[in-house]
């Protein structure tokens, strides 16, 4: 038996508590594949016992990383659901906040991280240069950003019309891929979660992704004090086409 839940559209309210479990359970792989390269950029922070302030947790997978190699972390999310998560993962071993972007006021940090292309999941460009602009403000000087988000080749490269689809004894997920327009990529998300009496209860999410030409965004970030390269990696990863690294620091 399935018991059907439809999802709401607004950017802070996804991630709600079904996908925020299946995203724990089955999507780490995204943050272990770029742990080595951050924590790498990280390491002159580590050393001096900065503080790193991440945006979009999740339920902490990239996190953990953070904290066990020693850094002092401060965690971030949107989503209630996911943050509930993260502190179930990592209880007091880092500071778990609730921001929301681009509008929530940032605290200061010595590297500001984020992987799963979180600021594609605000509304529009405008809304991804303010964000941006807010960490640049944030960034001690000296400071290290190390973000990825999704250039307008993500579109051309993402499996259009092919859907994500994954099946455990517990979980389900299928989500389909489509383009609304060059800049926007739409996924419509259907998660099955068993309850334990029989019942796999159902929610469904429309997550939309803004494309954007992060070539721009070195001068930008420029004319707020830090000198950025957009790259196709943190180190020596392999990440999706179109999926691109912002990696730079602040002035001193």
């Amino acid at each position: 038996r399935v018991a059907g839940i439809w999802g709401t559209m607004n950017s802070w309210q996804q991630y709600r508590d079904d996908l925020a479990l299946v995203h724990d359970l089955g999507f780490g792989f995204h943050a272990e594949r770029c742990r080595n390269g951050i924590l790498t950029l990280l390491e002159p922070v580590r050393r001096a016992g900065g503080v790193v302030l991440e945006l979009g947790c999740g339920s902490g997978a990239l996190t953990r990383y953070l904290v066990d190699a020693g850094h002092r972390v401060i965690a971030t999310d949107a989503s209630p659901a996911m943050l509930e998560r993260c502190r179930a993962n990592l209880g007091d071993s880092a500071e778990i906040r609730r921001i929301v972007l681009p509008d929530d006021p940032l605290p200061e940090a010595d590297a500001i991280v984020s992987v799963g292309h979180v600021l594609s999941y605000l509304p529009d460009e405008d809304s991804i240069n303010r964000a941006l602009t807010a960490a640049a403000g944030a960034l001690r000087p000296g400071g290290v950003l190390a973000i990825d988000l999704c250039d307008l080749r993500y579109g051309d490269a993402a499996r259009v019309g092919s859907p994500v689809a994954r099946l455990t004894e517990d979980w389900a997920i299928i989500s389909p891929i489509s383009l609304a327009s060059p800049t926007r990529l739409v996924r419509n998300i259907t998660t099955f979660v068993r309850d334990g009496v029989g019942v796999w209860r159902r929610s469904d999410e429309q997550h939309v992704n803004v494309l954007v030409d992060a070539s721009r965004f070195p001068a930008l970030l420029a004319g707020h004090g830090l000198d950025v390269s957009v790259g196709a990696s943190f180190g020596d990863e392999i990440l999706p086409e179109g999926l691109v690294t912002l990696v730079g620091t602040r002035h001193r």
